[in-house]
């Protein structure tokens, strides 16, 4: 099943271009420029497209916001009203989340501090200082025997690296029979090891490994068998599990703390019943986007994406920008944390002292650029070379305490610029402090007035406004409604959660021209792909790596962009290809021993099905088989109806289609779903085998992959 059908390959990527609109690479706009294109774009004096049904509206609003609906959600959302839910979800404090939070307890790092996580997880130089005598052993038992793993495997390493005087190995390295002969006896050793701790109760086990001697314990975590090692490890607490993979692992253990936030981050967006957040944490992390592979940001992010952006995605956008501003994270990413004053006390200028020397240490402007040109009023925002260098003089200062080791933000006057600075027709200056920034340092009051001065923008209403309606309704949002949005955020100070009720309840937002009409992520697909067919994650790191070849790598996003939310980036015949190959594997059971039941789905969606409404009855035309199908399932069907018309096949793809993807696909996409299937099945094909691949076909059509 692997191989592809190529058709419906080319189908799906033609009709994917065809309802999706080519959006600009960077749709930075001023406020002028935005009510410009506004002016421009003046609607027809003919009538307005017919807004959604009820239950399009329901459908609209769950795939825009959540990860997909689940089944059952679309009726459910009906019954309460969508407006609602949405308000529910507005205040997501209120709604339990116990049953994801239950799954979360397996990752301990993500209620870490990143000194706590670094001390748990040690980098290579963290362990090479323990190595020196830098830095001491922790005191914890556990940790000691985890440092004493890594240092042993450091030294071993530097020892097959030394070179001597004549250009030669100072350790000879191993033959392949000496290399064969090791692993034989480690594998040895291992079976032993297994056999000992499988012999006391599962609470005691850890605490004889660690007890081992050092190489005993490499060994065994390096070679104890598959069954006995799930086994091992399925029983380990979650605490014992990080003990394990962190002695099994590579020198520097740090990686294991991005494992944990990545698979967090796909359990968060499939099991949540606090979607909206979930989705506006994934858009704000987005927005203001950070490297995770960027130096100490390894340690950072998990605390950046907890209590910086979660933590205000639904507040107001100035706490949500000063707190990315004063998180190290960011602060380590565009390396402001390293930009010093060329006239602070921290490159030798002082003023008590005439006769000091000047050095050569001075401003780094990533962070006043991106500030501007990304996080608030956008690249076309009025701003000039001269106020970006200003803007970074107003931010030296705001930097990490000993990054290295995890330690928190930090405002050092000593590399602040000091003087006032000219800055897009503002004078910022220590002296002029507001009054509401008295209790700062001295110095700091200067990039708190900057930022909450971007912060009121109306060009950053507008930039805002954009990029939230590009995410929610289009990928060329209607000016209209930027602008309505605008004077929203300008009413409420920025207030993200009204900001959004005016998107929701705007006329565009309940248009059938704005009805799946935006291309999902490889996030958003997977996703959508467990929701929409309610199947319990079991191998989150399986989804992890799945999205990494997907080309959307979680927390790995280089450029300070982010990923792209629009369709250019996403439709290309190599990301159809990846998603059609997860669909055929997923549903044939075949994804990382992943259990799928597509009988599970089909009953659910037969569960869910209703009479249909007069309103639906005149919507979109149906094919013969879908009609058939939906009289059957009502008990409507016709007494002279010729069975024929709608074979068992017909009304179980009926059936998916209204659950995976809310409605019926085209009759093109339908007409090729059955010729695949008459092509791919043959007499003997069971039941079950031609099911799974009727869902795998509607996974991979054009229409499931918009939302």
């Amino acid at each position: 099943m692997r191989a592809l059908p190529v058709i419906l390959l080319v189908l799906t990527g033609l009709q994917l271009q065809a309802q999706s609109q080519k959006p600009q690479s960077r749709p930075a706009m001023s406020g002028a420029q935005v009510s410009a294109k506004s002016k421009k774009h003046v609607q027809p004096k003919d009538a307005p497209p017919a807004p959604l049904t009820p239950q399009e509206l329901a459908l609209q609003i769950l795939n825009r916001f959540t990860f997909g609906p689940r089944p059952g959600d679309v009726e459910r959302v009906v019954a309460m009203t969508p407006e609602k839910w949405f308000q529910q979800q507005l205040n997501p404090q209120t709604i339990n989340d116990d049953a994801l939070n239950k799954r979360l307890n397996e990752y301990p790092t993500l209620n870490m501090q990143p000194d706590q996580a670094l001390l748990q997880f040690p980098d290579r130089g963290t362990v090479q200082a323990v190595a020196d005598n830098k830095r001491p052993y922790p005191s914890d038992p556990n940790l000691y025997a985890l440092y004493e793993v890594q240092v042993y495997k450091l030294n071993r390493d530097n020892e097959s690296k030394k070179i001597n005087a004549d250009g030669k190995p100072a350790v000879p390295p191993a033959t392949d029979t000496e290399l064969a002969e090791r692993k034989k006896q480690d594998q040895a050793t291992a079976a032993r090891i297994a056999g000992d701790l499988f012999g006391l109760p599962k609470e005691q086990r850890m605490a004889a490994l660690i007890q081992l001697p050092v190489p005993e314990r490499i060994a065994f975590t390096t070679y104890v068998a598959g069954d006995q090692r799930n086994l091992l490890i399925s029983q380990f607490n979650p605490r014992e599990r990080e003990l394990f993979n962190g002695m099994a692992g590579n020198i520097g253990a740090s990686y294991q703390i991005i494992n944990e936030l990545s698979q967090a981050k796909m359990l968060r967006a499939i099991l949540s019943e606090r979607q909206l957040q979930e989705v506006m944490t994934d858009f704000w992390f987005n927005h203001f986007n950070i490297y995770i592979g960027k130096d100490s940001d390894q340690w950072y992010t998990t605390t950046y994406e907890r209590d910086t952006i979660r933590k205000h995605a639904l507040g107001r956008f100035r706490d949500l920008l000063l707190a990315t501003a004063t998180s190290p994270a960011m602060m380590v990413y565009l390396d402001n944390w390293l930009s010093i004053g060329p006239d602070s006390l921290a490159n030798g200028v002082n003023p008590a002292n005439p006769g000091s020397k000047k050095g050569n240490k001075g401003l780094n402007e990533n962070y006043g650029r991106e500030i501007m040109e990304l996080h608030t009023i956008g690249v076309n925002g009025g701003y000039s070379q001269a106020d970006v260098t200003a803007l970074s003089a107003i931010l030296t200062g705001w930097t990490v305490d000993r990054p290295n080791q995890g330690g928190p933000f930090l405002f050092d006057s000593k590399r602040h610029e000091p003087g006032a600075k000219e800055w897009l027709g503002h004078t910022i200056d220590i002296t002029a402090t507001p009054a509401n920034n008295l209790n700062v340092p001295v110095g700091m009051n200067e990039g708190i007035e900057a930022l909450t001065l971007l912060a009121a923008s109306p060009r950053t209403a507008h930039f805002i406004s954009y990029k939230l309606a590009q995410r929610f309704v289009a990928d060329e949002p209607p000016p209209a409604l930027v602008d309505r949005m605008a004077a929203t955020y300008l009413a409420t100070d920025g207030d993200i959660k009204a900001i959004l009720l005016t998107l929701v309840q705007s006329p565009e937002f309940n248009s059938r021209k704005y009805f799946r009409n935006k291309v999902k992520t490889p996030m958003e697909f997977l996703a959508s792909a467990f929701r929409t067919t309610a199947t319990d994650p079991a191998n989150p790191g399986a989804l992890v790596n799945t999205i990494k070849t997907m080309g959307m790598p979680l927390y790995y996003a280089l450029p300070p962009t982010g990923y792209y939310i629009t369709a250019d980036k996403w439709m290309n015949s190599s990301a159809l290809v990846d998603r059609l190959n997860f669909a055929y594997a997923l549903t044939g059971n075949k994804f990382a021993n992943q259990k799928f039941d597509s009988a599970h789905v089909l009953a659910l969606g037969l569960m869910a099905q209703t009479a249909p409404s007069a309103s639906a009855q005149q919507s979109a035309p149906r094919t013969s088989q879908a009609k058939y199908a939906e009289a059957v399932l009502t008990k409507d069907a016709p007494s002279n109806a010729n069975p024929v018309e709608a074979t068992g096949s017909d009304i179980a793809l009926h059936v998916l289609e209204a659950t995976l993807i809310g409605g019926d696909v085209s009759t093109q996409t339908n007409e090729l779903i059955h010729k695949q299937v008459t092509e791919l099945t043959t007499p003997t094909t069971s039941s079950t085998d031609t099911l799974n691949l009727l869902t795998a076909l509607v996974m991979g059509s054009p229409e499931f992959q918009l939302r």
